[in-house]
C-alpha cells in the first residue's frame, strides 16, 4: 500500500470510528489466510482498500453490517467453497445476500479500478456477467455513504432528498465549492459519483450510478437541525451553479 493509500485509509477508519457507535469494540478482521485465500480466488492481486477492509472488518461489521448483505471474509470463501458462485477472471464476489426472494449478491468488478479500490455491482444469482446492476465506484464510497446515511443523517430532525442534474461533465465539480464556502469538510476523498459532505449542523450524501453515461443526475441526501438550514444550504447551491434542483420528499413533510 502506498503512502497516498494509507492516508486515504487512516481517514476512511477515523471517518468510520467517529460516525459508527461503538465500531471500535465491534469490528473484527479476518485471518491473513482467508484474505490469502480470497486473492487466490481472484486470481490478481486484491485492491488495496479491500485488504484494508478486511484487516478490520472481514469478521464482523459491527453496527456498520447491513441486514441481508454479508460480507465476512469466511461467507465469501464458503459461497465459492459450495459452487454457489464460480471463479470468474473479473467479477469477485465480495457479499453474500440472505434474501429468499431474488437475492443480489455484490461483486467487485476487478477490470474498473479506481483509487486503490474497485467498482461494486451487483447480479441476480445465476445472470450473466453483462447483467449487472452498478452501484458505487468504490467500496470505499459504498461503506462511507452508508455510515453516514444510517448514523447521521438518518437521526437529523429534518431531511430531505432529491436531485441535482445538469449537462456539466462533472457534477460535483460544481457543488464541491459552494458546499466548502458554506463551511462544509469531506470526511474522506471520493470521486466522481460520490460526494459526502459535514458541518456541525447538517450533512448531505450525493451519488451518481458509474459508468454507461449516466451522468447527468446526482441523487441527494441532506439532513440537518431544521428545514430552513437545509434550504438555504439547496438555495446556494442552486444560485451559484447552473445545476436544476428537485425535492422529492421532506421528512417529516412540512407543513
Amino acid at each position: 500500500m502506498s503512502a497516498q493509500e494509507q492516508e486515504v485509509e487512516a481517514a476512511m477508519e477515523a471517518f468510520l470510528l467517529r460516525v459508527v457507535p461503538g465500531l471500535a469494540e465491534q469490528w473484527k478482521g479476518a485471518t491473513p489466510d482467508a484474505v490469502a485465500r480470497i486473492e487466490q480466488i481472484a486470481g490478481r492481486p486484491l485492491p488495496s482498500f479491500y485488504r484494508w477492509f478486511l484487516s478490520r472488518m472481514g469478521q464482523s461489521m459491527g453496527a456498520l453490517a447491513y441486514p441481508t448483505l454479508d460480507f465476512s471474509a469466511q461467507r465469501v470463501l464458503d459461497c465459492y467453497a459450495k459452487g454457489w458462485v464460480e471463479p470468474h477472471p473479473r467479477l469477485l464476489m465480495i457479499a453474500h445476500d440472505s434474501r429468499k426472494m431474488m437475492p443480489m449478491p455484490h461483486f467487485y468488478d476487478l477490470d474498473a479500478p479506481a483509487r486503490g479500490d474497485a467498482l461494486v455491482a451487483s447480479k441476480e444469482e445465476g445472470a450473466d456477467e453483462d447483467d449487472l446492476y452498478e452501484h458505487y465506484e468504490t467500496l470505499r464510497e459504498m461503506l462511507a455513504c452508508s455510515a453516514l446515511s444510517r448514523f447521521r443523517l438518518n437521526k437529523e430532525p429534518q431531511t430531505c432528498i432529491g436531485t441535482f442534474s445538469g449537462d456539466h461533465p462533472n457534477l460535483l465539480a460544481l457543488i464541491e465549492p459552494v458546499m466548502s464556502r458554506l463551511g462544509f469538510k469531506q470526511p474522506i476523498p471520493t470521486g466522481p459519483y460520490c460526494g459526502l459532505f459535514e458541518r456541525d449542523d447538517a450533512a448531505m450524501v450525493c451519488t451518481g450510478m458509474p459508468r454507461h453515461g449516466a451522468d447527468r443526475a446526482r441523487a441527494f441526501e441532506l439532513g440537518g437541525t431544521t428545514a430552513g438550514v437545509l434550504r438555504k444550504v439547496l438555495g446556494e447551491i442552486a444560485a451559484a451553479t447552473s445545476l436544476r434542483l428537485r425535492v422529492d420528499e421532506w421528512v417529516p413533510a412540512l407543513t
